[in-house]
């Protein structure tokens, strides 16, 4: 049965659940046939049900681009807590989008979040506020990740870059190298479980590959030397110019909840 809380859940993703009558009862309603099949779609992956509700922070303390990247041990940033991070990121001047950003977007969230979600760049919202997926992409993110279980402030949300590309056009390589060494360091404080490439941009960054969205959905990857799993899913603002995509991110969601139900239960998934 489409239990109310996931019903609402679809509909916060644009997903009409539609139910059919059942012959014997017709006040009972059955899942949607498309829910159904969106369930058994998860490719490799053990069946999930009704997605349910963890705890997205830890107990106790935590635990890309094609162009060479420096290494972080030669960063300042390497063996930076939080604060000294976020203060240093604000006075960045390492590549040109210091001289026309509003402010940097560091990031949000639960800095033991068991979730974390990468993104691209900044927006014009973001550029604004001060703060990643804030516009009409971000609340539907939002609306992902509480399909997820989760509210906003359980996960970790952050960009590979942290300044806005003017007329946000796609990052540079230069650009993302620069920044490369403030995410990697932010990873590292975060240590999530499981971290989550919100599209296609974010992900061909993180794991220096030109393949596409299509070919990177649906399977695990190692980012970095940590090798520490990575999948992949649409971004928002995707799914808004295109909202017939929408089920198929539903879909993303299911498999990353698979993965991440794995990871905690510490089987393998990396090959």
């Amino acid at each position: 049965m489409l239990d109310s809380r996931r019903k609402a859940y679809l509909e916060a993703l644009g997903i009409v659940a539609y139910v059919r009558r059942s012959q014997a009862t017709p006040a009972a309603p059955e899942p949607d046939a498309v829910v159904e099949a969106l369930d058994k779609a998860v490719p490799a992956e053990p069946a999930l049900g009704a997605l349910e509700v963890h705890s997205a922070r830890r107990a106790g303390p935590p635990a890309a681009e094609r162009v060479p990247l420096v290494p972080s041990e030669a960063r300042p940033e390497a063996a930076l807590d939080w604060e000294p991070l976020r203060a240093l990121v604000s006075t960045c001047t390492r590549c040109v989008l210091h001289e026309t950003r509003t402010q940097t977007v560091f990031g949000v969230g639960d800095v033991r979040a068991r979730w974390m979600f990468i993104g691209e760049a900044p927006g014009a919202d973001e550029d604004r506020q001060g703060e990643p997926f804030v516009g009409r992409a971000g609340q539907l993110l939002n609306s992902m990740i509480k399909a997820l279980g989760y509210a906003r402030d359980e996960v970790y949300i952050a960009n590979v870059l942290k300044c806005r590309p003017p007329g946000n056009r796609d990052p540079r390589p230069e650009e993302a190298r620069e920044c490369r060494g403030y995410l990697e360091r932010q990873i590292e404080l975060v240590s999530p479980t499981l971290i989550v490439a919100v599209g296609r941009i974010a992900a061909q960054s993180l794991l220096a590959t030109d393949t596409s969205l299509a070919r990177l959905r649906g399977r695990v990857h190692a980012l970095g030397e940590q090798r520490r799993p990575l999948v992949v899913m649409y971004h928002p603002a995707y799914l808004l110019r295109t909202p017939s995509d929408k089920r198929k991110a539903w879909q993303d969601l299911l498999y990353a909840q698979a993965v991440f139900r794995r990871l905690e239960a510490g089987e393998a998934v990396l090959e």
